[in-house]
């Protein structure tokens, strides 16, 4: 069983930037894929970014392609989403997301939310233009 708590939430100008965290516990996560979604009341809960075990393999949405960086700490069990020139429409909820993986590289599957067991409560993110 794992845990995951996401920090980091908060208000911010169009522009500006934010690092997410998400801390993992219980089982070890050295072997598990870590994902971040986001989901708008009344929408799909939708991909934004993942990394694999080894923090080598990672993969983003189009829509945040450039601009977010996720990267992992093992050590802590600790992954991170930074978050660089947000835009109003980056206004959501975000998610942590981790799932066991026998894969060191990550495939399309990784992005999908029935791939995932293990899901944190959200934090809330707000750009104002």
């Amino acid at each position: 069983q794992v845990q995951v708590l996401e920090s980091g939430g908060g208000l911010v100008q169009a522009g500006g930037s934010l690092r997410l965290s998400c801390a993992a516990s219980g089982r070890t996560c050295s072997t598990y894929t870590m994902a971040w979604f986001r989901q708008a009341p009344g929408q799909e809960r939708d991909f934004a970014a993942a990394i694999g075990w080894s923090g080598d393999s990672t993969a983003y949405a189009d829509a945040v392609k450039g601009r977010f960086t996720i990267s992992r700490d093992n050590a802590t069990n600790t992954v991170y989403l930074q978050m660089n020139s947000l835009k109003p429409e980056d206004t959501t909820v975000y998610y942590c997301a981790a799932k066991r993986t026998t894969y060191y590289t990550l495939t399309y599957a990784d992005s999908r939310v029935s791939e995932y067991n293990y899901w944190g409560q959200g934090t809330e993110v707000t750009v104002y233009s």
